[in-house]
């Protein structure tokens, strides 16, 4: 049986620091709640092993969906919250995650909602999510709200895998290429080289050329590497900053062809975190402020601050999103639409689901206008590379 050591106090308040033998934590925990105890700290095999792995790594968004999908089946079966979160700690496999859940479950048991005791939480417990949940224990309707947020996370996902499954052949077809040109010119134009090199054959200018460059290359590799190692840190940095951070972000907004989609993500990222807090009954001041936390792109974040200053200055929602001039003109008039009805909520969802079909639209004529491009450029370099590479042979057929 596997050995834990505890820490744990006494009803007459001392301290107690001592081994114990369990099938696991949560017996262990069990026993020793069992005999009176408050347990302060529980840590085991299991425990040591897990704080071997990276401890401060955040969840994905779809680890931190199946975690809601099981909280949200925990208490439709009326289990107690602290043993809620027993089950949840031992099912995660995320070390972190794991003692972040344990942290929440001793806050609770301390008399803290489970809003509160997630505050402490920052990395793994968002603003926006402990909105969500303090929303649904004031208003009583906890798993109510969480199959809402479920479905806020559902649908982030899937515009996410959209973005990514649209970019992923070409990125892989452009890696493709550049090996394939790679192989071309450090491994068989060397060898085309020697051959020509014994013949002393006069070359073709564009063979030559190219053997120059191949020959070249050798002296040239590292300082382009270093240098391209220099680089990729000074961006790295520059994008850690403030304002460099937001000059990315703008950069990303305005690419051409790019610029819209990126755009059109965080438009539906917006209206649907929104959409999602205005449904839990929060303010709009602290539901803009929830929100813009929770964009990732700095243009966009910016904007939202500012819009809420206005907002608290007197200013409607929609001027207020105009005065920014970050959101698409549509979008802004269906907000608009929505503020003057009194259906905000509900015209915050379908700017989302308009400007998903049309990133679904965008997104299908990119990979299909870029896949023929990609292949033709790709086409053209490998086939002019073999071309001058065999165009001394050719000459030398033509003499003959």
């Amino acid at each position: 049986m596997p050995r834990f050591r505890y820490k744990a106090a006494c009803a007459d308040g001392t301290i107690v620091e001592t081994d114990i033998e369990g099938e696991n934590e949560q017996r262990v925990r069990a026993q020793l709640e069992g005999q009176g105890l408050l347990v302060l700290d529980l840590q085991g095999r299991r425990s040591a092993a897990r704080s071997l792995s990276w401890p401060r790594r955040s969840l994905s968004l779809r680890e931190f969906l199946i975690f809601n999908q099981e909280f949200l089946a925990l208490i439709k079966a009326g289990l107690s919250m602290l043993r809620t979160f027993d089950i949840l700690a031992e099912r995660t496999t995320h070390s972190g995650f794991h003692r972040a859940l344990l942290a929440v479950r001793e806050g609770i048991r301390g008399g803290a909602s489970i809003s509160d005791a997630m505050e402490i939480q920052p990395l793994y417990f968002s603003d926006l999510y402990r909105a969500t949940i303090r929303s649904g224990e004031q208003a009583g309707n906890l798993a109510e709200v969480l199959q809402r947020y479920i479905a806020y996370l559902k649908l982030l996902i899937s515009v996410r895998e959209k973005v990514v499954k649209a970019l992923a052949y070409p990125v892989f077809l452009s890696a493709f290429g550049l090996a394939v040109v790679g192989f071309l010119l450090g491994y068989v134009m060397p060898t085309f080289a020697e051959v020509y090199a014994e013949s002393q054959a006069q070359l073709p200018l564009a063979t030559q050329l190219l053997l120059n460059v191949i020959d070249h290359l050798g002296t040239w590799l590292p300082g382009v590497l270093v240098s391209f190692v220099l680089l990729g840190s000074g961006f790295y940095w520059w994008k850690r900053t403030p304002s460099g951070r937001w000059r990315w972000d703008w950069i990303l907004l305005n690419l051409p062809l790019l610029g819209d989609i990126f755009l059109k993500n965080q438009t539906i990222r917006l209206t649907r975190t929104l959409a999602t807090i205005l449904a839990g009954g929060i303010p709009l001041l602290s539901a803009l402020d929830i929100t813009a936390k929770a964009m990732t792109n700095q243009v966009f974040r910016s904007a939202l601050l500012s819009a809420m200053a206005d907002v608290r200055d007197g200013f409607g929602l929609t001027q207020a999103l105009k005065r920014g001039g970050f959101l698409p003109r549509m979008t802004l008039e269906m907000i608009e639409v929505g503020e003057t009805t009194g259906f905000l909520e509900s015209m915050l969802l379908e700017v989302a689901e308009f400007h998903e079909g049309e990133l679904d639209l965008q997104l299908s004529r990119l990979t299909t206008w870029i896949e023929p491009a990609l292949l033709l450029v790709m086409g053209v370099l490998v086939g002019g590379i073999v071309i001058v590479m065999y165009l001394p042979i050719f000459q030398l057929a033509g003499t003959v």
